[in-house]
């Protein structure tokens, strides 16, 4: 085979260089590029007897092979044989078409030719990457280029179709994810619909006291943040509403919203808290949830310190005006705005945006599945996320570290990965646990003067600074124990110490040290209702129940439903640096989408031969995307082309053969089996 300048150039198939015209079409002239893609395809596959074979095939014009046809000399390569050889169809065999096939359609453009007569052909993941065997691979290789050389033959010229994209953006989540993604959008420019469930935006960050590495405190960052959000122009916050219904397209979704009651008039309170004092609820109080439970409140109550917004709730499961009517209504008559109103009822509302930005976050590993750390059995053994509430100034101690009896701990341990790194829990590493392990080990030194024991399985400090921080909290004498906490036990007198069994691995020894107070250091998992939320928004979700990406290298914060994206926890565990930087990719995703105003649809797309559908509605409940609908009038189905993603599975099901999709006619898969079975 003759090269120069690097190019491989194969025989021009034999002197036929023309292949039969069809419908009358001018004779189909075929240009072949066979990639080594460095040696991932040529280590095993034999690309020169691959593009010789090729070039024999009729209707090839040429055939060539190239080292690395998607960089920009391979892709040039293309338009310069179109322009020069007149090539009305394009066949490279390369690497997946997920990665590639755009690439190369636009090299086919880029010649004058429509990028719809491109067919490609995957012969790394497909033969290079699945055999060992060279000769093999080469001949399944051949049979996969010849299948698309008879393929590209039937191919048609298909256009793309625009579709306009409302400019407003949903954000659904409100906690730093969605707080970040919401404040990116509306500096740009456009509205954004922020949505939280509970009454106050902030998540889990505003539980925090101190972040690591830094121990800046989590209120001062976060709290300015929030009130960004209430005051900006262009952000619509929602509060206690939950999505229930998502119709439409990318560009066109339809968000059904149903605000659930707080029985109080947002426009009107200020938050005085006038109403809570003025409670008399006699049947006792209840436990906080911002406070993880070490708290009581009252029916009515305000979230947080630092709610935003700044209104009260009120608990209707736990008032007695709604239980049994007789309540004195102290609270009505405290409020000199009267902003109070038992009579409140869901109310649900459509929202019309163009974009959406998943933010739902994550839920901590509940600490009773592990029941042999005796979580929910001593009272003296807590989870991380509440001795950050200990530990933080608004908390229910007022910042000071102290057991149920009052008393100071002098000795206390933190179990990392609990929850975590457990084939009969979750599997996967939580990424923050060693980090806010170390984070409560320097709070609860600063604090107690306790001894403070880390037991742990490894230790991960990847982060910035992180291995600094690591290193000055081993300098202030914790006591850092590599390996896994057997058992937890009380001692036989009951004075609430606890035992802790433990394999010390560096010190090759069982030990058994004696703590006041165990930190359960919880893992971070999808919250538990990931897969309703999922089918809500037709997303995907990992085997894990993490929402899925698109692509976890190429489009970490796209979903396989356009125009949806991920920010945060929802994806993923993630600290918080992390979860920011996400979800400005996701916003500026969304940025990039609705800022063009229009969206191009692939054409690769089912439609409906009329006069051949019967309307025996077979293909409806099958779509997975809700793209067809039946006409009653006519007895037929339509197609939505925005809908559809052209996954066929309407095509394959209609039992009258009434539905055609582009790319995947019948002739051309024909075309296609027929030359994976044929023998040259």
């Amino acid at each position: 085979m003759l090269r120069e300048n690097g190019f491989g150039s194969g025989p021009t198939s034999g002197g036929k260089t023309n292949g039969a015209p069809v419908n009358g079409d001018p004779p189909i002239r075929i240009g072949v590029y066979v990639c080594h893609c460095g040696t991932n395809i040529a280590r095993t596959v034999d690309v020169e007897r691959v593009t010789e074979k090729a070039g024999e095939l009729p209707g090839v014009t040429i055939a060539r092979d190239y080292k690395y046809m998607c960089s920009d000399p391979g892709q040039e390569l293309i338009k310069e044989d179109i322009e020069e050889l007149g090539l009305n169809r394009i066949v490279v065999a390369s690497c997946s078409p997920n990665l590639h096939e755009g690439t190369f359609r636009g090299a086919t453009a880029a010649g004058g030719l429509n990028p719809f007569f491109f067919q490609m052909v995957n012969i790394r993941e497909h033969a290079s990457w699945v055999h060992e065997d060279r000769e093999s691979a080469t001949d399944k290789a051949i049979d996969l280029v010849r299948a698309a050389v008879r393929r590209v033959h039937h191919h048609k010229a298909l256009e793309t179709r625009r579709v306009p994209i409302k400019p407003e953006v949903l954000v659904v989540g409100g906690g730093i994810a969605g707080i970040s993604a919401a404040l990116t959008l509306a500096d740009g420019g456009k509205h954004v619909y922020l949505i939280e469930r509970e009454a106050s935006i902030g998540g889990h960050m505003a539980q925090f006291d101190k972040t690591f590495p830094t121990l800046d405190c989590a209120a001062c960052i976060l709290t300015p943040k929030m009130t960004q959000v209430r005051n900006h122009p262009n952000i619509t916050l929602m509060t206690m509403t939950e999505v229930v219904k998502v119709d439409g397209f990318v560009g066109s979704y339809e968000v059904t919203v149903k605000h659930r009651p707080r029985f109080i008039d947002v426009s009107l309170c200020v938050g005085c808290q006038q109403c809570i004092d003025a409670c008399v609820y006699k049947r006792g109080k209840f436990e906080d949830e911002f406070d993880a439970g070490l708290s009581m409140r009252k029916p009515i109550y305000l979230p947080n310190a630092q709610a935003v917004p700044q209104v009260v709730l009120i608990d209707p499961e736990q008032c007695i005006q709604f239980s049994s009517g007789k309540c004195k209504q102290t609270c009505v008559e405290a409020c000199d705005r009267d902003a109070i109103f038992f009579d409140q009822e869901e109310r649900i509302e459509t929202l019309d945006v163009g974009a959406i930005i998943m933010a739902t976050g994550f839920q901590t590993f509940d600490a009773r599945r592990s029941p042999h750390y005796g979580y929910g059995i001593y009272p003296n053994v807590y989870t991380a996320l509440e001795v950050e509430r200990l530990v933080n100034a608004s908390g229910p101690t007022g910042g000071e570290i102290v057991l149920r009896d009052g008393e100071k701990p002098t000795a206390v341990g933190i179990v990392h990965c609990v929850g975590s790194r457990n084939q009969k829990s979750n599997p996967w590493c939580s990424k923050v646990c060693c980090m806010y392990s170390l984070k409560l080990a320097h709070l609860i030194k600063e604090k107690t003067d306790a001894e403070v024991y880390n037991f742990y399985i490894d230790m991960r400090t990847p982060g910035k600074g992180f291995e600094e921080f690591y290193q000055r909290v081993a300098s202030e004498g914790t006591h850092l124990i590599r390996g896994k906490v057997a058992s937890v036990y009380q001692q036989a007198d009951g004075d609430g110490e606890l035992l802790v069994d433990v394999e010390d691995t560096l010190a090759g020894m069982v030990r058994r040290i004696p703590v006041d107070m165990l930190v359960l250091a919880v893992g971070l998992e999808p919250r538990y209702d990931a897969e309703e939320v999922r089918r809500t928004f037709n997303i995907t979700c990992s085997g894990d129940g993490w929402f899925m990406e698109r692509h976890p290298k190429l489009a970490p914060v796209d979903t396989f439903t356009d125009g949806v994206y991920l920010a945060g926890c929802c994806q993923g565990p993630k600290d918080i640096p992390e979860t920011v930087a996400q979800a400005g990719a996701a916003a500026g995703q969304a940025l990039a989408l609705i800022g063009r105003g229009y969206m191009e649809l692939e054409p690769n797309t089912a439609q409906v031969i009329a006069e051949d559908c019967s309307g025996c509605k077979t293909c409806i409940p099958l779509c997975p995307y809700q793209a067809i609908l039946h006409d009653d009038a006519e007895n037929r189905a339509e197609i939505n082309e925005v809908l559809c993603k052209g996954c066929g599975v309407c095509v394959a099901a209609c039992p009258s053969g009434s539905i055609v999709q582009n790319l995947f006619e019948d002739t051309e898969i024909y075309e296609e089996i027929e030359g994976v079975l044929a023998y040259a």
